[in-house]
């Protein structure tokens, strides 16, 4: 069956790019088909979001969760019997129940959608065993039709989803991952809440994420960040299930510019306004930093997103990975954690390698929207590093009969007088101590650009040992010219930065030149509209819409009604005042010509 002659309602729908829509594509069936459309979501704090959303649209739709009293609950269940609703969010362990499984073959079902599809998968990033039991409603509801949605699905990820799912002959569609209104930025970390906070500074008046490894780390750093004049909150799985709704209800109404926070925040959330994602600490993976940097520029408009990196990072996530009881989810572990290293410390387009990661090609030579295309890194004659690298890769084979990993490659190249050195004898072999115009730390950065050049094999079911490939050998032994890309250094003056909307080549929806000073004014008011409504304010209109009016000045209804979002219901809601005040605006104003 299909819809429009476009998506196939029996499928597996990963669509790339958090923000790329994927809600609307079980949001418009349930409009167009009679009947309720279930959708199984693990994000509890997004159910009510996108049911205020709904309805402020017009749209019948509720949520069952456990944060309903129980007179709230019957009088939903009450409207789900009667067929008052088009769309049902529901948790997992909640749809799973008996009695909820019951009832819902009592209720003219008409789609079953599985939002956070990813996380039915081990070989996704936020795996929840819970999720595997969802397998059942294929059985239980045969000739229902099943949709699975998800933002971050490599393709064995989504062969995974159909696999666990029990999906039949599923059209499979991927959208592109590419967020064309993202800029991403590395900066080696060096005194990190300084680079942290000149670049919030840099942000006036924007709302933004901070990510951080630990709660103790997310709670330090709204600390400093208030004392500072920036009002942030912190938000971590430590923290009372009262104070983290609080918080995030405090970002989300614009309440707080910045929220602090572990992974434990954001999956889902529906703040179209964000303007900037810090990562204060190195993500695990590709797919966690993609959808947390995914949470930015939801309306289009251009939003920044700065990965603060260090390898001593990447060394604490070893350390945890080692500790993993399970051999397989260990190996899964590090190869997620050695790929997102390599893209960190890439010198190429980090738009095209994140795109390469989901199987996607970008085919532009320069984004225009990265730290490596805005600023390309310098590049220097590595050849002799890299036959010292290469060499002692190969000595130290020869020596003991097996491989080893790239931190006894850069002890022997410095000489260092370590335990293991002395164990295998390698002070004996002859690279040891030839490379110590170079620390510890910048041989392993040589190593990795050579395993990301391919003259190195890095074999992570073999404990990370390295091996020379044949493109290794071939250049090793015909002495051929090797340039090496100088590693991200940090930059000490972003204070001077002028960060803007539509300063840089990432347009997305476009930055929208407007009048700045009727957009200020027209925000207060939305502010105004949505406290008095208890809602968020890019539930009453989005920062586009809100440039769109700033731009255009629209004073009657034919004009307003032009404005990206105003659809009939908003134009009866909110009309009236946003008008009067733009009319108002001009009686003091000129328009500004663009």
């Amino acid at each position: 069956m299909r819809w429009l002659g476009v998506m196939c309602l029996r499928c597996c729908r990963p669509v790339a790019g958090s923000g790329g829509g994927k809600s609307l594509c079980f949001q418009l069936p349930a409009l167009a088909r009679d009947g309720l459309t279930v959708v199984v979501s693990p994000l509890i704090s997004l159910m009510k979001d996108q049911v205020d959303a709904l309805q402020a649209s017009g749209i019948a739709a509720t949520f069952l969760n456990s944060t309903l009293k129980a007179n709230e609950t019957a009088e939903r269940m009450l409207g789900l019997r009667n067929g008052k609703y088009r769309l049902l969010y529901v948790a997992p362990e909640r749809a799973m129940l008996p009695g909820f499984l019951a009832n819902l073959k009592e209720w003219k079902i008409n789609l079953i959608a599985i939002d956070e599809a990813h996380c039915i998968s081990e070989w996704g990033h936020d795996f929840r065993p819970e999720y595997r039991q969802l397998a059942q409603l294929r059985e239980l509801f045969p000739h229902v039709p099943m949709m699975a949605l998800t933002a971050t699905a490599t393709e064995r990820v989504r062969l995974d989803i159909v696999k666990q799912l029990c999906l039949r002959n599923p059209g499979c569609y991927v959208a592109s991952f590419n967020r064309p209104n993202l800029t991403y930025r590395v900066l080696a970390k060096d005194s990190s809440y300084k680079q942290l906070l000149s670049f919030v500074e840099g942000h006036p008046g924007d709302s933004g994420i901070v990510y951080c490894q630990s709660r103790n780390s997310a709670e330090s750093v709204a600390a400093r960040l208030n004392a500072d004049g920036i009002k942030a909150e912190p938000y971590h799985a430590g923290l009372d299930a009262k104070t983290r709704t609080t918080n995030q209800e405090l970002f989300i109404r614009d309440e707080a510019r910045v929220i602090c926070a572990t992974i434990a925040f954001g999956m889902g959330i529906n703040k179209p306004n964000v303007r900037f994602i810090v990562h204060y600490d190195m993500p695990k993976n590709i797919e966690g930093y993609y959808q947390e940097t995914g949470r930015a520029g939801r309306d289009g408009l251009p939003s920044e997103c700065l990965l603060l990196f260090s390898a001593g990072d990447a060394v604490k996530y070893s350390k945890f990975i080692d500790e993993i009881s399970n051999e397989h989810e260990r190996k899964i572990a590090r190869q997620q954690l050695r790929r997102m290293v390599e893209l960190a410390e890439s010198a190429e387009c980090r738009r095209a390698a994140l795109l390469r990661y989901f199987g996607e090609v970008f085919r532009e030579a320069n984004c225009g929207a990265c730290d490596n295309c805005m600023t390309p890194r310098e590049t220097y004659d590595g050849t002799i590093e890299a036959q010292k690298f290469l060499s002692c890769v190969y000595r130290l084979r020869e020596k003991s009969g097996f491989d080893f990993g790239i931190n006894q490659i850069a002890e022997v190249l410095t000489g260092a007088e370590s335990e293991k050195v002395r164990k295998w004898d390698h002070h004996a072999v002859s690279t040891y101590g030839i490379g110590k115009e170079h620390s510890q730390n910048e041989w392993r950065l040589i190593g990795r650009e050579l395993i990301r050049l391919g003259y190195v094999n890095q074999l992570t079911e073999k404990f990370n040992v390295l091996q020379v490939t044949e493109v290794g050998w071939r250049t090793l032994k015909q002495r051929q010219q090797i340039h090496l890309t100088k590693p991200i250094a940090p930059k000490r003056d972003r204070r001077k930065e002028k960060h803007r909307v539509g300063e840089s080549r990432a347009g997305g929806v476009g930055a929208i030149v407007c009048d700045e000073e009727l957009f200020e004014r027209l925000r207060r008011l939305r502010k105004r509209l949505a406290d008095e409504r208890g809602v968020p304010s890019y539930i009453v209109f989005s920062d586009v819409s809100l440039r769109q009016m700033a731009r255009y000045y629209p004073t009657n209804e034919s004009e307003f009604a032009r404005i990206s979002g105003v659809g009939e219901r908003k134009l009866k809601d909110f009309g009236a005042v946003f008008m009067d005040s733009i009319t108002d605006y001009l009686r003091r104003h000129s328009r500004v010509t663009f």
